[in-house]
């Protein structure tokens, strides 16, 4: 895939409801008097946020292996998983999160965007640079083994499956969310992809202002 590719993936990309991951969350209103962040939620999660996020071993966009406390220890994060031959979804989710971030550079924010591959068979380290290059500059892409991505993923509660077809040129259901940790709090947030940029700028803005 080249930078010609995505950015004709992304143009010419509709909006598709993808399968699975809704399990995990609840719409409801959290706002609990004991939680600074209290002001910034517009969701709550089955279970707490305690239940969300955990350790990771996995591979960047230039070979090096890392945790997360190397991805996530230093500064806000956004973390989004899917995979670089996604079709629609994906170049989607992934344009308007760095548009969010684009919008808190503007603001003097330093927050990092994360893309995590759920699907290592083909998205390569030099593969995701070039994803995530385009898209953003602080991107950071990452992959690994089948059973470091598996782990990755089941930290978060996200659902991803390979569909049955094509060994070569298959899709991939995956759930959708995008989220926020702060260093020193991990999860603390999970957005939906019917955000717009600017409105997830903003809630991003609310909790970073709130650490």
């Amino acid at each position: 895939m080249t930078r010609n590719g995505i950015i004709a993936i992304a143009a010419a990309a509709a909006a598709v409801v993808v399968v699975g991951g809704t399990w995990v969350y609840t719409s409801v209103l959290s706002k609990d008097d004991d939680d600074r962040f209290a002001q910034c939620r517009a969701s709550a999660v089955a279970g707490g946020a305690g239940q969300i996020g955990g350790p990771f071993t996995l591979v960047d966009e230039n070979g090096v292996t890392v945790t997360d406390q190397d991805v996530l220890g230093e500064k806000p994060s956004l973390i989004y998983f899917g995979y670089t031959y996604c079709p629609d979804v994906c170049p989607l989710d992934n344009v308007r999160n760095a548009e969010a971030i684009a919008i808190l550079d503007e603001r003097g924010y330093d927050l990092q965007p994360v893309f995590i591959s759920i699907d290592p068979e083909r998205d390569t380290p030099e593969l995701l640079k070039e994803f995530t290059d385009y898209l953003h500059p602080r991107m950071l892409g990452l992959t690994g083994t089948t059973e470091q991505v598996a782990a990755a993923s089941k930290a978060y509660r996200t659902y991803f499956r390979k569909q049955e077809g094509d060994p070569e040129y298959y899709l991939m259901d995956h759930s959708t969310f995008s989220y926020l940790t702060l260093p020193g709090e991990g999860f603390v947030e999970f957005f939906r992809r019917d955000t717009s940029a600017e409105d997830l700028a903003d809630k991003m803005a609310c909790f970073v202002d709130a650490m």
